[in-house]
This record gives C-alpha cells, sequence and structure tokens, in this order.
C-alpha cells in the first residue's frame, strides 16, 4: 500500500546514507558522494524525473526520497510483468468468427444463384468425390442433399438401407469432366456438353439416372449427327440403348454410305454394329465397294485381336458379316478380283459362306 508520508533523510556532505534508505534508479546505482563533492535528487519510485547528480556550480546535499518499502529496493522490488497474452481462442470462438467472413448469401437474390455458387466449392460441402484414375483423377467437393434432390441413385447412396458414411467416394470409372458436367446440370440446370465429353457424360447420366440430362445429350448428337461420325454415334447408341439415336444415325448412313464407310470411325465399330448395317436393304453403295469396306474392317479386327492378317484370320473375324454380302449384285469380275482373290476363296467354299 502507498504510503502517504514518506520520511526525508538529509544528508550531509560525506555522511553516510540512513540503512533504510534506498538508492534510486537501481541502474546505474548511485555512487557515494565524496566530501565537499556536488551531490544528486532522486525520487525512488517516481520513473523518469531524476535530476543529473553533476550539476555544474551546484552544492546542494543528497536528498533520498523513500518510506517503508521503497519500490526499487533489493530484495523487496515488486515483480512488474508484461501484460498478459490473451487467452487461445475456444473452438466456440473459432465457429464464431471463422475466418474470412463474407456473406455470400446476401449477394444471391434466387436460389438458383446461391446452388450455383455451392458448384465444385467447398463451402458447406459434405462428401467428396475421387474421380477417375491415376493422375488424371481429381478430388471433387459435393454437398449431399443437392445430389440426394437431383438422383434416386445419389439418394439411394447417402439415405437408403445401406448409406454409405463415408465422406470421401471413389469412382475410377466415371470421367472428371463428365461429373462435373452432371454436377452443373444438378446443381444450376446448365448443360455443358460438347462434341469430346457428351459420350462419357450420356454415360454418367445414364449411371445414376437423371434423364433429364441424358435427353440434352442425345439431342446434342442428333444436331452432331454426320456421314462421318455415324458409325461411332451408332455403336454408343447401341451401347446405351438410345434406338431413336440408332434409328437417325442408320438413316444418316443409308444417304451417305460411301462417306460414312470411308470415315474412320468405320473400323472402330464392333461385330454387332457391322452385321446389323449390313442387313439393311437401303445402302446406298454398291456391293463391291461395300465389300472392299467389309474387308477393311476384318483387318483392322484381326489387329484388335494381335492376329496375323491373313484370309483364314479375316473370313474368323467376319464370322456371319461374310454372309450378308450379296455377291449375285458384283460383275463376274468384282466377284473374281475380290471373294476369290481378296478373302482367298475358292468355289467350293461359297456353299460355306451361304
Amino acid at each position: 500500500m502507498r504510503r502517504c508520508c514518506p520520511l526525508i533523510f538529509v544528508n550531509s556532505p560525506g555522511d553516510p546514507p540512513p540503512q533504510n534508505a534506498s538508492p534510486h534508479p537501481p541502474e546505474p546505482p548511485p555512487s557515494k558522494m565524496a566530501a565537499g563533492g556536488s551531490g544528486g535528487l532522486s525520487f525512488p519510485g517516481v520513473v523518469g524525473n531524476s535530476a543529473p547528480s553533476n550539476r555544474s556550480g551546484s552544492s546542494a546535499s543528497s536528498y533520498n526520497y523513500s518510506g517503508g518499502a521503497s519500490a526499487s529496493s533489493p530484495g523487496n522490488q515488486a515483480a512488474i510483468s508484461p501484460p498478459a497474452a490473451p487467452p487461445p481462442p475456444s473452438a466456440a470462438a473459432g465457429l464464431l468468427h471463422r475466418e474470412p467472413v463474407y456473406n455470400w448469401q446476401a449477394t444471391k437474390t434466387t436460389v438458383r444463384e446461391r446452388f450455383t455458387f455451392l458448384f465444385n466449392n467447398e463451402v458447406l460441402s459434405d462428401v467428396h468425390f475421387l474421380v477417375g484414375k491415376g493422375l488424371g483423377s481429381q478430388r471433387i467437393p459435393a454437398h449431399r442433399f443437392v445430389l440426394a434432390v437431383g438422383s434416386a441413385v445419389f439418394d439411394a447412396m447417402f439415405n437408403g438401407g445401406m448409406a454409405t458414411t463415408s465422406t470421401e467416394i471413389e469412382l475410377p470409372d466415371v470421367e472428371p469432366a463428365a461429373f462435373l458436367a452432371l454436377l452443373k446440370f444438378l446443381y444450376s440446370d446448365e448443360v455443358q456438353i460438347g462434341p469430346e465429353t457428351v459420350m462419357t457424360t450420356l454415360y454418367t447420366a445414364k449411371k445414376y439416372a437423371v434423364p433429364a440430362l441424358e435427353a440434352h445429350c442425345v439431342e446434342f448428337l442428333k444436331k452432331n449427327l454426320r456421314a462421318d461420325n455415324a458409325f461411332m454415334l451408332l455403336t454408343q447408341a447401341r451401347l446405351f440403348d438410345e434406338p431413336q439415336l440408332a434409328s437417325l444415325c442408320l438413316e444418316n448412313i443409308d444417304k451417305n454410305t460411301s462417306d460414312a464407310i470411308n470415315a474412320e470411325g468405320f473400323t472402330d465399330i464392333d461385330l454387332d454394329t457391322l452385321v446389323a448395317v449390313l442387313e439393311r436393304d437401303t445402302l446406298g453403295i454398291r456391293e463391291i465397294r461395300l465389300f472392299n469396306a467389309v474387308v477393311r474392317w476384318s483387318e483392322a479386327e484381326c489387329q484388335r485381336q494381335q492376329q496375323p492378317i491373313t484370309s483364314e484370320n479375316k473370313r474368323k473375324a467376319l464370322g456371319k458379316a461374310l454372309s450378308l454380302i450379296r455377291f449375285p449384285l458384283m460383275t463376274i469380275e468384282e466377284f473374281a478380283a475380290g471373294i476369290c482373290k481378296v478373302m482367298s476363296v475358292v468355289p467350293r467354299d461359297l456353299k460355306k459362306i451361304k
């Protein structure tokens, strides 16, 4: 407790200081005054208020202002600590003061704008998808509620009897671009497809039972159907069970048969698709040219099967497709240059082809 009336000791020059007097400030300690020397005036407890100890021409004595326990006395010095650091924020404080604080909801005027903002966004996300394989894989954030509302498959995945509780779901059979196109549609009704992603997006839409996106993909394929991609789209339409698209592809092939079979995608079709085309009566092409295209397909099939390109292997690759070639529509010269020379078929083998 601070004392109101401290004692004042007056020292004569050359006298030793009182025992209870404590010099101030502690650093540097005041030196004992020599007889006849000039004195200094010090006020312990008052910081920065010390008088000069060596004023020229002064003969005043040294005054020590003290009383009781001095604040600067050795042994009785009060511990003066720096201001305490603020306590670490608690978990609740972290939730209340999340950084950065951004009221994004106030900037979105419609439900669609708010959900579009959440697309491929970590904000409020509660599940992540590891889409793709290897170096091309991508980690995509999503929101269970949004996915369950837009897809019965996702609804069963998150809310069904055998719902997953994992927050990391692997999708190695789905392309990242196609999955993002699916999510974009579920979050905002926007369709983002192109020639390079339409087929993978169609596959993803079918896998997760989003028929509205399927319809957009099929419509896109119809608008972009040409002779040079008709066979490729026909294969995909049959694979994805899209009969309407398959019918349009076949009609295009009927009208542009020569261009279609000369396209690069013709040799990539499967055997069942080739058979479906050869069974048609409306192909606009001469039979010998069709036969030559079929031979070219058989050679590509031998390469896919890693077999030598021989007449025997080509016949095996064609299977029943060879019997669908209408040889009577060829001239004798075409037949001789075709079936007998190219395929190494002798007349006795024709019975096997019928």
